[in-house]
């Protein structure tokens, strides 16, 4: 049960990032939305994680995991899903992040090397033909402000999201903690892009960016990118990868 719940308060925190995502790049560009959120949620982590005393991963093939799970989670996935939300609907891209289940699910199989069921295949290529229609049917919705390159990166991002969740998991099912994961994954990421914010918009002053826009930043940043994450990465090394997926 208390997997579950996990779970589903992961989903619905990132629920409502496509919204918090549209509102901030209403001001910022994509690039720096994406990078703040990331800075600000590593100003959050690593404190936490130094207060709490959460140990680096033990040997190398875990500390990898932690980069591939930082790079697509905190890096990569992010950074594509500002830049495709810029270009699309908050709609649209809800509506292609639900396909990540599916992304997931198969990464997870293939990394385990295990064979999926066929009602999983006809799951499959019913959720991709729906995505194929949403991101290429734009006759069918020409009143949304919606774009195949929008859809497209918003899509990438699913793949980088799907790649760090499965890299997340098997570090919580190896017995590293989900807190360790996201606290050191977000803080790594963070000391990383951090001089990027002088380079990318160096004439932005923060207090000149209004207060709605900072507020979806932190949302981004602390609920769907610390909260969030924690909960998800620990729901999904106990539950299992693939099928605690699907609930998203």
């Amino acid at each position: 049960m208390r997997i579950l719940a996990a779970a589903l308060i992961a989903v619905v925190l990132w629920g409502a990032s496509p919204v918090a995502a549209k509102i901030a790049v209403s001001s910022l560009s994509p690039m720096m939305v994406a990078i703040l959120r990331t800075v600000i949620g590593g100003l959050v982590a690593l404190p936490l994680a130094m207060l709490l005393r959460i140990p680096l991963p033990a040997d190398k093939a875990q500390r990898r995991l932690l980069v591939l799970s930082g790079f697509c989670g905190f890096v990569a996935f992010p950074l594509l899903f500002t830049l495709g939300i810029l270009h699309t609907s908050a709609n649209h891209a809800s509506m292609i992040l639900a396909g990540l289940p599916v992304f997931t699910g198969l990464i997870a199989m293939t990394w385990d090397r295990k064979r999926p069921a066929v009602a999983w295949w006809i799951g499959c290529t019913i959720a991709i033909a729906g995505e194929a229609l949403l991101i290429f049917g734009h006759g069918l919705d020409g009143a949304t402000r919606a774009s195949i390159r929008g859809d497209l990166l918003v899509l990438a991002s699913n793949v980088f999201a799907s790649l760090g969740y499965v890299a997340g998991g098997r570090l919580e099912r190896e017995g590293y903690s989900a807190m360790g994961t996201t606290f050191y994954g977000v803080g790594l990421y963070a000391l990383v892009l951090w001089p990027l914010l002088f380079i990318v918009e160096p004439g932005t002053a923060p207090l000149t960016v209004p207060t709605g826009i900072w507020l979806s930043i932190v949302y981004l940043a602390v609920g769907v990118t610390i909260v969030g994450y924690v909960l998800w990465y620990w729901a999904l090394g106990q539950g299992g990868i693939a099928r605690i997926a699907l609930l998203q």
